[in-house]
């Protein structure tokens, strides 16, 4: 009788372990399985960085590095063509890699157009391997003063992201005119999930982005002024609806988006615009719905 009170001790025992067992087995994957899902949401952000190369002294990339410290894609504009606008954008990710994770970074050839410039990406390497090297779109050299600069992205899950950095020509240059030709990318590159993003110059508004949007590509913030002005009038310190980041929404999962309005750590618009006479423009996007 005894020996049978043990047994059944002893199996019941052996069944609470089991069940134990496949509770943590379950509990580990679901945890593994959110981990792979959280590392497929991606922060995305632009900015045009004032004729970067020219000017920053280290304490104002150190500024910078600590703004974007929680992107994983950084996409610059204006990055001067002189070797400076090279070493200014290593010296970037320098800053960037002593704010607790690992960075890659890549500056383009500079443009061919009017107004010379080289646009960069930065990345965390945890997050995103960049595919090959950056390219600048030459079959709108002739077209476009600062042709778009492509970088494919690829992340931990396989998932690729295709992203066009683009600085249009000025206001007073009628950008329209460059900004409708950005209907060709999604031609150029049909098979990528493509994010058209940076400076162009004009209000997403504007009847020369119908095209795209016709396409289905979408901007991820409306109704935002992005440019800074140069003194302060009724209280207002923002100009212009310049900067934003455009993506076919079938393609990718919105999640949210956002500007940071950095200048309002400085007394004044004129220290701010040390920095840059625009604000970073974000979007986080996932691939886990498709």
């Amino acid at each position: 009788m005894k020996y049978s009170v043990k047994k059944i001790a002893f199996q019941k025992s052996l069944s609470f372990l089991f069940i134990f067992l496949v509770f943590v087995a379950c509990h580990g994957s679901k945890n593994k399985g959110s981990k792979e899902e959280k590392e497929e949401e991606l922060k995305i952000v632009t900015w045009n960085l004032y004729n970067f190369g020219r000017s920053k002294d280290d304490n104002e990339i150190d500024f910078i590095a600590e703004k974007m410290r929680d992107f994983d894609i950084f996409a610059v504009q204006e990055v001067s063509k002189a070797p400076s606008g090279a070493q200014a954008v290593a010296r970037l990710a320098d800053a960037l890699n002593r704010k607790g994770a690992k960075w890659a970074y890549q500056t383009s050839e500079a443009t061919d157009g009017k107004g010379t410039e080289r646009y960069a990406f930065l990345w965390k390497t945890s997050k995103v391997k960049l595919v090959g090297k950056l390219w600048l779109v030459s079959t709108l050299g002739d077209k476009i003063a600062r042709e778009p600069c492509m970088a494919r992205f690829e992340t931990k899950a396989k998932n690729q992201l295709l992203l066009a950095n683009f600085h249009a020509i000025p206001k007073s240059k009628h950008p329209e005119n460059e900004v409708v030709l950005l209907k060709k990318l999604p031609e150029f590159y049909p098979n990528d999930k493509l994010i058209i993003l940076g400076d162009f110059n004009l209000s997403q508004k504007h009847e020369a982005f119908d095209e795209l949007k016709n396409l289905n590509y979408t901007s991820s913030i409306s109704n935002q002024r992005t440019s800074l002005k140069m003194k302060v009038k009724d209280s207002i310190k923002l100009a212009q609806e310049y900067d934003n980041i455009f993506f076919d929404r079938q393609d990718l999962e919105f999640l949210e988006s956002g500007v940071i309005h950095f200048y309002e750590d400085f007394k004044t618009l004129k220290e701010a615009r040390k920095i840059s006479d625009h604000i970073p423009v974000w979007v986080k996007i996932s691939f886990n719905s498709l």
